[in-house]
């Protein structure tokens, strides 16, 4: 295949989304619009975001529990039966005490990140002596400062985290659709 043929079939599969660039664009600017919001109201947001988790349980216990009827030996369909009811009432929970369900989410959040960055740390101690490494180690750095001031106010700021996160990661994602949009735009 030439570089003729791989850039036509790039083309191709942009005519489609091209032509919805302007979708795209419209969908950016509402994920703006709602992380702007969730970043004026971080209690809201967190507030949200507990009952979004919730529901994510619930479902997800009960499809366990549907799944489980289709399970052979009963033995091991007891088993999922037990995992989505554990599902299904710590969603319910999450529901009854948003306040504990998002300090709990931001305690977790906070080990996650540290953890996360530790890790890195060592991949970047295995890697060769690049810019590269140095990038990641950077970015494994602040991943474990970031981790490290959320657990130093947990339980307290809760809230004000979980908003925060959600808040800054809706407009980060409509910003970058924005990108794209007007990408799928300019191109000839």
């Amino acid at each position: 295949m030439t570089a003729t043929d791989m850039q036509a079939d790039a083309n191709s599969l942009g005519d489609p989304l091209r032509a919805k660039s302007g979708w795209v664009i419209a969908l950016s600017v509402i994920y703006v619009f709602a992380g702007l919001v969730a970043l004026s109201s971080v209690a809201f947001a967190a507030t949200v975001t507990v009952f979004m988790v919730g529901i994510m349980m619930v479902v997800s216990g009960v499809a366990e529990v549907i799944s489980a009827f289709q399970v052979r030996p009963w033995s091991r369909a007891l088993l999922w039966v037990l995992i989505g009811g554990l599902y299904i009432a710590a969603g319910i929970l999450a529901f009854e005490n948003p306040m504990l369900t998002a300090k709990f989410l931001t305690l977790l959040l906070g080990l996650s990140l540290a953890a996360s960055g530790i890790a890195r740390v060592v991949l970047a101690a295995t890697m060769k002596a690049s810019s590269s490494r140095y990038a990641v180690m950077i970015s494994a750095l602040l991943t474990i400062a970031i981790g490290v001031v959320i657990l130093l106010h947990w339980p307290v700021a809760s809230l004000l985290i979980l908003g925060v996160f959600l808040g800054v990661d809706l407009i980060s994602a409509g910003v970058s659709w924005v990108t794209v949009g007007l990408g799928l735009k300019a191109r000839p």
